[in-house]
């Protein structure tokens, strides 16, 4: 199972570890528009993303989507604060392509936390590293050009250029579709 490598690669464990911990997931599959977690409601389940993309989306003041966070396979995901706290989310989770997962409930995720010291660790380090992530993402709408920005999804994410609308990609990058058209020009 591709579950137990992202474990390991995260944060290593034992072989006999991983394949313990992956018994607590469930296969879920998500088509595309589906919502994993809306915006209201409470996250219960937390995910390891295998194939697709998801992203994370807000309505703005103006009634507009913006796209705060892409999630492309591999991955691992949640809405960490409604998820831990057990209170209401203030983002959706949508599937933008098909999506095949592995879900772990609150109650069997709270189980591996005290009972199984690598699971800690490893949840440790995967909170460490969205952190960083969502860091760099603030930092670089004030360190970088619409056109650096975009061309860095493009370096790490071509799969989400690939295969995300425009205007879902010109949210994140906090832009509008017509800037991001007018950069693409410039680049080609």
């Amino acid at each position: 199972m591709f579950l137990q490598d992202f474990l390991k690669k995260l944060n290593p464990m034992s072989d006999k570890s991983a394949d313990y911990i992956t018994t607590f997931f469930n296969e879920e599959i998500f088509n595309k528009n589906d919502l994993l977690v809306k915006e209201g409601k409470t996250s219960k389940k937390s995910y390891f993303l295998e194939t697709g993309i998801i992203r994370c989306y807000i309505i703005d003041l103006n009634g507009e989507e913006v796209t705060t966070r892409f999630y492309s396979a591999p991955d691992f995901l949640n809405d960490y604060l409604s998820f831990f706290k057990q209170e209401p989310s203030e983002e959706n989770y949508e599937a933008l392509t098909n999506c095949k997962v592995w879900s772990i409930d609150h109650k069997n995720v709270q189980y591996c936390f005290h009972n199984i010291p690598e699971f800690r660790e490893w949840g440790r380090m995967l909170l460490t590293l969205n952190y960083v992530k969502m860091h760099k993402h603030m930092i670089s709408f004030h360190k970088y050009t619409a056109q650096e920005r975009y061309e860095n999804l493009i370096q790490k994410h071509p799969e989400i250029i690939k295969n995300v609308p425009l205007k879902i990609i010109a949210s994140f990058l906090g832009i509008t579709k017509f800037s991001l058209s007018r950069i693409r020009k410039s680049i080609s």
